[in-house]
Protein backbone atom coordinates (compact mmCIF):
# COMPACT_ATOMS: atom_id res chain seq x y z
CA UNK A 1 0.00 0.00 0.00
CA UNK A 2 2.76 2.16 0.70
CA UNK A 3 3.45 3.17 -3.09
CA UNK A 4 -0.38 4.69 -3.24
CA UNK A 5 0.72 7.49 -0.94
CA UNK A 6 4.25 8.14 -1.17
CA UNK A 7 3.43 10.15 -4.27
CA UNK A 8 1.68 13.59 -2.20
CA UNK A 9 4.42 15.78 -2.21
CA UNK A 10 3.89 19.27 -0.23
CA UNK A 11 0.82 18.05 1.45
CA UNK A 12 0.85 17.43 5.59
CA UNK A 13 0.92 14.44 7.35
CA UNK A 14 -2.61 13.25 9.71
CA UNK A 15 -2.00 13.55 13.40
CA UNK A 16 0.43 10.04 13.71
CA UNK A 17 0.30 8.72 17.09
CA UNK A 18 1.24 5.48 18.24
CA UNK A 19 -0.40 5.93 21.90
CA UNK A 20 -3.90 7.07 20.86
CA UNK A 21 -6.45 4.94 18.79
CA UNK A 22 -7.64 5.75 15.12
CA UNK A 23 -11.06 7.30 14.92
CA UNK A 24 -12.34 4.19 13.64
CA UNK A 25 -11.99 0.69 13.32
CA UNK A 26 -12.25 0.19 10.23
CA UNK A 27 -14.44 1.43 7.04
CA UNK A 28 -13.00 -1.04 3.90
CA UNK A 29 -14.27 -4.46 3.81
CA UNK A 30 -11.69 -6.31 5.76
CA UNK A 31 -10.45 -9.83 4.48
CA UNK A 32 -11.06 -12.90 6.86
CA UNK A 33 -9.39 -15.65 5.72
CA UNK A 34 -7.99 -17.05 2.70
CA UNK A 35 -8.59 -14.59 0.15
CA UNK A 36 -10.24 -15.36 -3.55
CA UNK A 37 -7.94 -14.05 -6.59
CA UNK A 38 -10.18 -13.18 -9.83
CA UNK A 39 -10.65 -15.07 -12.53
CA UNK A 40 -8.24 -14.72 -15.38
CA UNK A 41 -9.38 -14.30 -18.74
CA UNK A 42 -7.31 -15.40 -22.21
CA UNK A 43 -6.12 -12.19 -22.87
CA UNK A 44 -4.55 -11.81 -19.01
CA UNK A 45 -3.08 -15.09 -19.42
CA UNK A 46 -1.34 -13.85 -22.66
CA UNK A 47 -0.52 -10.68 -21.04
CA UNK A 48 1.13 -12.90 -18.33
CA UNK A 49 2.80 -14.86 -20.73
CA UNK A 50 4.37 -11.76 -22.49
CA UNK A 51 5.89 -11.16 -19.05
CA UNK A 52 3.46 -7.96 -18.06
CA UNK A 53 1.29 -7.57 -15.05
CA UNK A 54 -2.02 -7.75 -15.23
CA UNK A 55 -3.85 -5.15 -13.83
CA UNK A 56 -7.41 -4.65 -12.49
CA UNK A 57 -9.28 -1.36 -10.71
CA UNK A 58 -11.82 0.23 -8.92
CA UNK A 59 -11.64 3.85 -8.71
CA UNK A 60 -14.24 5.97 -6.46
CA UNK A 61 -14.24 9.43 -4.18
CA UNK A 62 -10.86 8.98 -2.18
CA UNK A 63 -10.45 5.67 -2.70
CA UNK A 64 -9.03 3.43 -4.78
CA UNK A 65 -9.22 -0.25 -4.92
CA UNK A 66 -6.75 -2.72 -7.49
CA UNK A 67 -5.43 -5.92 -7.89
CA UNK A 68 -1.83 -6.74 -9.78
CA UNK A 69 -1.35 -9.77 -11.17
CA UNK A 70 2.58 -11.26 -11.94
CA UNK A 71 4.48 -14.32 -13.25
CA UNK A 72 7.66 -14.38 -11.23
CA UNK A 73 10.63 -16.76 -12.46
CA UNK A 74 10.74 -18.70 -8.43
CA UNK A 75 9.39 -20.78 -6.40
CA UNK A 76 6.55 -19.92 -3.79
CA UNK A 77 8.95 -20.23 -0.66
CA UNK A 78 11.57 -17.78 -2.87
CA UNK A 79 8.82 -15.30 -3.08
CA UNK A 80 8.17 -15.30 0.51
CA UNK A 81 11.61 -14.73 1.45
CA UNK A 82 10.85 -11.48 0.27
CA UNK A 83 7.69 -10.35 1.14
CA UNK A 84 8.05 -11.01 4.90
CA UNK A 85 11.30 -9.23 5.00
CA UNK A 86 10.23 -6.81 6.44
CA UNK A 87 13.45 -4.98 7.62
CA UNK A 88 14.98 -4.85 3.82
CA UNK A 89 11.76 -2.67 2.59
CA UNK A 90 13.36 0.66 3.04
CA UNK A 91 16.29 -0.74 0.45
CA UNK A 92 14.03 -2.77 -1.47
CA UNK A 93 10.55 -0.77 -2.08
CA UNK A 94 10.51 2.95 -3.55
CA UNK A 95 9.88 5.29 -1.06
CA UNK A 96 9.92 3.71 1.90
CA UNK A 97 12.01 5.37 4.73
CA UNK A 98 11.14 2.56 8.00
CA UNK A 99 9.40 -0.63 8.06
CA UNK A 100 9.96 -2.74 11.50
CA UNK A 101 8.54 -5.22 12.84
CA UNK A 102 7.32 -4.42 16.60
CA UNK A 103 4.96 -7.68 17.83
CA UNK A 104 4.86 -10.92 16.18
CA UNK A 105 2.33 -13.88 17.68
CA UNK A 106 1.51 -16.92 15.74
CA UNK A 107 0.49 -15.95 12.41
CA UNK A 108 0.17 -12.32 13.66
CA UNK A 109 3.05 -10.12 12.47
CA UNK A 110 2.58 -5.79 13.21
CA UNK A 111 4.69 -3.49 11.25
CA UNK A 112 5.77 0.15 11.52
CA UNK A 113 5.93 2.27 8.31
CA UNK A 114 7.04 5.70 7.32
CA UNK A 115 6.11 6.40 3.59
CA UNK A 116 7.60 9.46 1.95
CA UNK A 117 8.91 11.39 -1.26
CA UNK A 118 10.01 15.14 -0.86
CA UNK A 119 8.87 17.31 1.16
CA UNK A 120 5.61 14.73 2.52
CA UNK A 121 5.66 11.20 4.50
CA UNK A 122 3.14 8.92 6.02
CA UNK A 123 3.30 7.29 8.96
CA UNK A 124 0.96 3.94 9.63
CA UNK A 125 1.16 0.57 11.40
CA UNK A 126 -0.09 -2.77 10.17
CA UNK A 127 -1.67 -5.79 11.09
CA UNK A 128 -0.55 -8.71 8.95
CA UNK A 129 -2.17 -12.25 8.97
CA UNK A 130 1.00 -14.35 7.28
CA UNK A 131 0.54 -17.77 6.50
CA UNK A 132 2.80 -17.93 3.97
CA UNK A 133 2.74 -22.40 4.23
CA UNK A 134 -0.46 -21.75 2.80
CA UNK A 135 0.83 -18.68 -0.03
CA UNK A 136 -1.48 -16.22 1.08
CA UNK A 137 -1.25 -12.85 3.53
CA UNK A 138 -3.91 -10.28 4.29
CA UNK A 139 -3.99 -7.38 6.28
CA UNK A 140 -5.25 -4.04 7.72
CA UNK A 141 -4.43 -0.98 9.61
CA UNK A 142 -3.83 -1.68 13.69
CA UNK A 143 -6.68 0.58 14.68
CA UNK A 144 -4.77 1.14 18.27
CA UNK A 145 -3.05 3.44 16.84
CA UNK A 146 -3.75 6.70 14.81
CA UNK A 147 -3.07 6.26 11.39
CA UNK A 148 -1.87 8.71 8.51
CA UNK A 149 -4.39 6.66 6.43
CA UNK A 150 -7.81 6.90 6.74
CA UNK A 151 -7.79 2.92 6.18
CA UNK A 152 -6.43 0.29 4.10
CA UNK A 153 -6.92 -4.10 3.59
CA UNK A 154 -5.33 -5.86 1.41
CA UNK A 155 -3.89 -9.29 0.92
CA UNK A 156 -1.08 -10.63 -1.06
CA UNK A 157 -1.54 -15.19 -2.40
CA UNK A 158 0.84 -16.74 -4.89
CA UNK A 159 0.26 -19.40 -6.71
CA UNK A 160 2.68 -22.25 -7.83
CA UNK A 161 2.16 -23.25 -11.77
CA UNK A 162 2.31 -26.82 -12.21
CA UNK A 163 2.52 -26.27 -15.84
CA UNK A 164 5.76 -23.81 -16.17
CA UNK A 165 8.25 -25.33 -13.25
CA UNK A 166 10.15 -23.02 -11.31
CA UNK A 167 7.56 -19.87 -11.45
CA UNK A 168 4.13 -18.86 -9.13
CA UNK A 169 2.01 -16.39 -10.28
CA UNK A 170 1.70 -13.13 -7.72
CA UNK A 171 -1.17 -11.53 -6.69
CA UNK A 172 -1.39 -8.51 -4.91
CA UNK A 173 -4.76 -6.37 -3.90
CA UNK A 174 -5.01 -3.47 -2.12
CA UNK A 175 -7.96 -1.23 -1.29
CA UNK A 176 -6.69 2.48 0.35
CA UNK A 177 -8.75 5.30 1.40
CA UNK A 178 -6.94 8.82 2.54
CA UNK A 179 -9.33 10.95 3.59
CA UNK A 180 -11.04 14.10 1.43
CA UNK A 181 -7.46 15.18 -0.09
CA UNK A 182 -6.15 14.12 -3.54
CA UNK A 183 -8.90 11.71 -4.61
CA UNK A 184 -7.51 11.68 -8.40
CA UNK A 185 -4.10 10.93 -6.81
CA UNK A 186 -5.27 7.53 -4.90
CA UNK A 187 -7.06 6.44 -8.29
CA UNK A 188 -4.27 7.71 -10.66
CA UNK A 189 -1.83 5.39 -8.35
CA UNK A 190 -3.90 2.21 -8.59
CA UNK A 191 -4.70 2.67 -12.23
CA UNK A 192 -1.12 2.92 -13.09
CA UNK A 193 2.33 3.30 -11.41
CA UNK A 194 1.07 1.53 -8.08
CA UNK A 195 0.12 -1.69 -8.40
CA UNK A 196 2.76 -2.29 -11.23
CA UNK A 197 5.79 -1.30 -8.63
CA UNK A 198 4.25 -3.31 -5.99
CA UNK A 199 4.69 -6.43 -7.54
CA UNK A 200 7.51 -5.39 -9.82
CA UNK A 201 9.94 -5.01 -6.33
CA UNK A 202 9.00 -9.02 -4.92
CA UNK A 203 9.51 -10.40 -8.35
CA UNK A 204 13.12 -8.51 -9.11
CA UNK A 205 13.87 -9.32 -5.34
CA UNK A 206 12.32 -12.98 -6.06
CA UNK A 207 14.22 -13.58 -9.37
CA UNK A 208 17.74 -12.12 -7.65
CA UNK A 209 17.36 -14.84 -4.90
CA UNK A 210 16.28 -17.57 -7.07
CA UNK A 211 19.10 -16.93 -9.46
CA UNK A 212 16.33 -16.65 -12.74
CA UNK A 213 17.20 -13.11 -12.76
CA UNK A 214 17.09 -12.30 -17.10
CA UNK A 215 20.16 -10.74 -18.59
Amino acid sequence: MWMFIAALTGQPALAADASQPHPHQGVLSKFSGKPTVPALTAEDLATLRAGDPVLKQERGSGQGRGIAVQDVHADAKTIWSRILKFDRYPDWVENVKTCEKYEESGSTVKTHFVIGAALFSAEYWVVHDAHPADNWMTWQLDYSRTNDLDDSVGFWYVQELPDKPGWSRLFYSVDVKVGGWVPGFVENMVAKSGLTKATAWVKRESEKAAGTTEP
